[in-house]
């Protein structure tokens, strides 16, 4: 059977290859500015004259956005085209990426995020399913493999470049540096990527737009947002904000899901989830997105916070991770190519909860190589998840239902990355409670080594020229820190050791996908 996608390229006369760097170069530059603006942000709000509480809103603001247009974006490309809706994308993601940058106060600020981040919210699912309309099943894996350096390493080199750029220029810079990047990627978009036959014989004006659902989507995954990433700062449900908000989003969700499901042409193709592998794909994508989010937050505040590392040598600690994961992805492709994908992603869920459990050991005297070490271990089974989880999403699917699954996934993935880091946070702050008073219970007289550290504290303190009672008040108030400091590793360790469970107990869980048949990988392969 002739491959349409191919003929496609040939008669435009541009490699599918140029097509993959054109479109994975914009999502990178979306994704490392995310990662960018974490770092930068306490230099943002310092010089808007903002609180650390207040200027979280420069994220939040962003990424609630980015969440309501996730799910949109498969309805969107339908209704504009998906050339068209990727560059208007991008467009929009770089005129608003130099209007943040010109930004003189918060609200300013804030209000060009939420621009940027609708912008941003679309690049993502756009790609996958360019890419999965432009290559072949066989060379799908490679393809993704591209797309999953924009999406992996990234966020693992921009504190480095986010504290390299705010501590030698400004934060402003961070974005300014998009504009360049987006022009270059809207030529070369408009020159190389085309949308496919079935696209563009598709008649729009029939399209039934379902209104009802699109204001399900943007009211409940926008409350749903707010709450994941205002949860624990505001007590969770001790807050009557977050329960009012909570049960919005699950009324507003609930409610779209059966509308959804039934609906002629919805925004959401929940239907696809009846396909087996497709459904244990989006599980996947979701647990990945925990995962993923989770170490690459957790690890450098981790470095930061207990170890004392700037925001741009903990950048550096996570780089060698990056360059890791930048040589495996190809590998991780050709290993899905010639052996059964699950195995392939049975061994990589096994590696990463490996890796995972490894970074249990760390402990406040880590030096610098072990940290690195920890990182790359940490990341060395991911490729092999992510490249098969992406291809395989598409094996079966007709490609009119490509844009819905780029979307989808992307969603499950970036929803799985605000619950995980959210619970994350939340169980790292109760775990440090209950260690520090297990260890507090230790601190008292009876214990014949807090005695003899007290006196010990309390002599040298004594010999610095304070009084008795200043002494005995500074070694206590030292040797609470030190329970503190302590609590915190232990909540450390015990986030990334139920992080190592979770993913292990996916293993067996792979093999409930199955192997395409052959008559899918052929519709995959060129049938539309």
């Amino acid at each position: 059977m002739t491959d349409e996608r191919t003929a496609a390229n040939i008669r435009h006369g541009f490699n599918p290859w140029v097509i993959a760097l054109t479109v994975t170069m914009a999502t990178f530059m979306e994704v490392l500015d995310t990662s960018i603006a974490n770092i930068a942000l306490p230099h943002i709000a310092g010089n808007l004259g903002a609180s650390t509480e207040e200027g979280t809103w420069v994220l939040t603001s962003y990424l609630v956005s980015a969440a309501i247009v996730l799910p949109l974006s498969p309805w969107l490309t339908n209704l504009l085209g998906r050339k068209r809706f990727y560059m208007t994308c991008v467009a929009i993601f770089t005129v608003s990426s130099v209007c943040c940058g010109l930004a003189t106060s918060l609200p300013m600020l804030i209000f060009f995020r939420v621009l940027q981040g609708a912008g941003g919210g679309g690049l993502q699912p756009s790609e996958q399913a360019i890419l999965a309309d432009t290559f072949s099943e066989k060379q799908r894996g490679m393809a993704f493999a591209m797309y999953g350096v924009a999406v992996i390493v990234a966020p693992a080199i921009g504190p480095t470049v986010g504290g390299w750029i705010t501590d030698n220029y400004s934060w402003h810079w961070i974005f300014f540096i998009n504009a360049p990047i987006g022009l270059l990627s809207l030529y070369a978009t408009n020159r190389v990527v085309h949308d496919p036959p079935w696209m563009k014989n598709r008649n729009r004006s029939g399209i039934q737009h379902d209104y009802i659902g699109i204001a399900l989507v943007v009211t409940g995954v926008g409350f749903l947002q707010y709450v994941l990433d205002k949860g624990q700062e505001d007590d969770w449900f001790g807050s009557r904000i977050i329960v009012t908000f909570s049960i919005i989003a699950v009324i507003c969700l609930t409610s779209l899901v059966i509308r959804e499901w039934s609906h002629p042409d919805p925004v959401i193709d929940l239907r696809l989830l009846k396909k087996r592998n497709f459904a244990t794909a989006i599980l996947f994508s979701f647990i990945l997105g925990v995962v993923l989010n989770g170490s690459t937050i957790l690890i450098p505040q981790f470095l930061q916070n207990l170890l004392g590392y700037t925001a741009q040598r903990a950048g550096l600690a996570l780089m060698p991770g990056g360059f890791t994961l930048m040589v495996l992805m190809p590998v991780a492709a050709i290993a899905g190519a010639k052996f059964d994908r699950r195995w392939v992603m049975a061994i990589g869920f096994a590696i990463t909860a490996m890796g995972l459990h490894h970074l249990t050991t760390v402990y406040l005297g880590l030096d610098f190589r072990s940290a690195m070490m920890l990182r790359v271990l940490q990341v060395i089974g991911l490729p092999f998840v992510f490249v098969n989880i992406t291809t395989m999403n598409y094996v079966g699917v007709p490609s009119e239902k490509h844009n819905q699954v780029s979307g989808l996934s992307n969603f499950s993935r970036n929803i799985g990355g605000a619950i995980g880091v959210s619970v994350l946070n939340t169980f790292m702050a109760r775990q440090a409670q209950s260690q520090r008073i297990r260890l507090t219970a230790h601190t008292n007289n009876a214990n014949p080594f807090f005695q003899r550290e007290l006196a010990g504290l309390t002599a040298r303190f004594s010999a610095a020229g304070f009084s008795k009672l200043d002494a005995a008040q500074k070694a206590l108030a030292q040797i609470s820190g030190g329970v503190n400091r302590q609590a915190l590793v232990m909540s450390y360790v015990n986030a990334f050791w139920l992080m190592s469970v979770i993913v292990a107990c996916l293993v067996p869980v792979v093999f409930i996908m199955r192997n395409p048949t052959k008559a899918e990988e052929k519709a995959s392969a060129g049938a539309h």
